[in-house]
């Protein structure tokens, strides 16, 4: 018996649905709510994050000033990144950690608890299902792993379905049930139609968020973005941090500038700016001697570690693409500029792969592809719900085939022949 290309490609596509149809509902559900993520959060949050100005050009405290406030009133978190905002009602973000962080009064140095505790804990528990379906700790790699290979599975089931969805003979009668809803329709013929209709629609939108999904899943995938573009891959997984800015050895005795110095001068570089970042965790000035490095220890023989560029994050209005920032890296003695990168001056996998990151999320292109991304995640619901119904059908037809009418059946089988 002969078996047909159609016939090859029909089963494993039907079989591969049924095994991740449950885990890409979960994702696409997920998916939905976290589409606008940071939008939900600033409007939930707006009135959190508002001060009141004490008069117009009123001084604001150094940033130095309010971390030393953040570090007084939470004694037991460790500030990891502080942002700031031209707008004079806005606070001072600091954050402490992946997921917590504080508002600072940038007149009085006032400590307020980030709001939207509702929304957050929704958000993070959605998060934590679309990443890792709700596993914690040391059962996380599990979950990644388990997402990811129903991401590489939707995928291959967006390109079989083209494959799948295309007409034997391009005839309006033909192709007009594949492209656009039927009214009328019940039961078997309904769920085939819209399966076509909106696997065919959403398809460019579910092959870009399904294969930037692997990039982000698969580090072999991710490095090869990098080799493509004749790049050595970084060591971890994700966007390089950008290159090494070597800062000159300040003389002795000299100590560190205030963190507002540094400030200061990223806002000189950057007139027109949107929000400015530093993230305190991973590097910046010594603090103390250390060891020299071949065993001196106790010996009087100790250094300084060589001194970190600052580097800030400074997000201009009307940037294109939207997430791009200009990193300004900054000498921590003299606040000298050391470097200064817009995202242009970026390398081609460095860019590429921060493509990959947003495109993913539809924030790429602002508002619009969030919205196509959430319309995207709606519609893997959809298809996953009328792939099942199709399945249920055809595995259990019962007595009636489905219970369709007699009408819709003829016409369910004028435009699916071999299903």
């Amino acid at each position: 018996m002969r078996i047909s290309v159609h016939t090859l490609v029909f089963w494993p596509h039907l079989i591969a649905g049924l095994l991740a149809g449950l885990i890409i509902a979960i994702m696409s559900l997920t998916g939905i709510a976290l589409a606008f993520e940071h939008e939900i959060l600033d409007w939930a949050d707006q009135e959190t994050r508002r001060v009141e100005v004490p008069a117009p050009g009123a001084p604001r405290l150094p940033v130095d000033e309010l971390l030393a406030r953040v570090r007084a009133a939470r004694p037991g978190a460790q500030p990891s990144a502080v942002t700031e905002y031209p707008e004079p009602t806005l606070a001072v973000t600091v954050s402490t950690g992946r997921t917590g962080g504080v508002y600072v009064n940038p007149y009085t140095g006032e400590v307020r608890d980030w709001g939207a505790t509702g929304w957050r804990s929704f958000l993070q528990l959605m998060e934590d299902w679309h990443r890792w379906l709700g596993a914690q700790g040391d059962s996380r790699p599990i979950g990644k792993a388990i997402t990811g290979a129903s991401n590489a599975i939707f995928l291959a089931l967006a390109v079989t379905g083209l494959y799948l969805w295309w007409p034997r003979k391009w005839t309006w009668r033909t192709v007009r049930p594949a492209l656009w809803f039927r009214r009328g329709l019940k039961g078997k013929a309904r769920d085939w139609n819209w399966h076509n209709v909106i696997g065919f629609w959403l398809l460019p939108a579910l092959i870009v968020m399904t294969a930037t999904g692997m990039v982000i899943s698969y580090k072999s995938i991710s490095d090869l973005v990098f080799e493509l573009a004749g790049e050595t891959p970084p060591a971890t997984g994700g966007p390089p941090p950008g290159p090494t800015v070597q800062v000159p050895t300040p003389p002795p005795g000299s100590a560190p500038l205030p963190l507002e110095a540094v400030f200061a001068q990223a806002r000189q570089q950057v007139p027109a700016w949107e929000n400015i970042t530093l993230r305190l965790g991973g590097g910046g000035p010594p603090r103390g001697p250390g060891p020299r490095p071949g065993g001196n220890e106790g010996k009087g023989e100790a250094r300084k570690p060589a001194p970190s560029a600052l580097t800030l994050a400074v997000r201009e209005p009307g940037t294109w693409p939207p997430f791009a920032t200009t990193q300004v890296s900054l000498d921590p003695y003299t606040a000298r500029v050391l470097r200064q990168d817009a995202f242009a001056d970026l390398s081609a996998g460095n860019r590429a792969r921060r493509w990959m990151r947003f495109l993913h999320t539809g924030e790429a292109l602002g508002l619009i592809g969030q919205f196509l991304a959430a319309v995207g995640c709606l519609g893997g619901l959809f298809l996953v719900w009328t792939g099942f119904t199709l399945s249920w059908r055809r595995f259990f037809p019962g007595k009636r085939a489905a219970a369709t009418s007699a009408e819709d059946t003829a016409g369910a089988e004028r435009v699916e022949p071999t299903v």
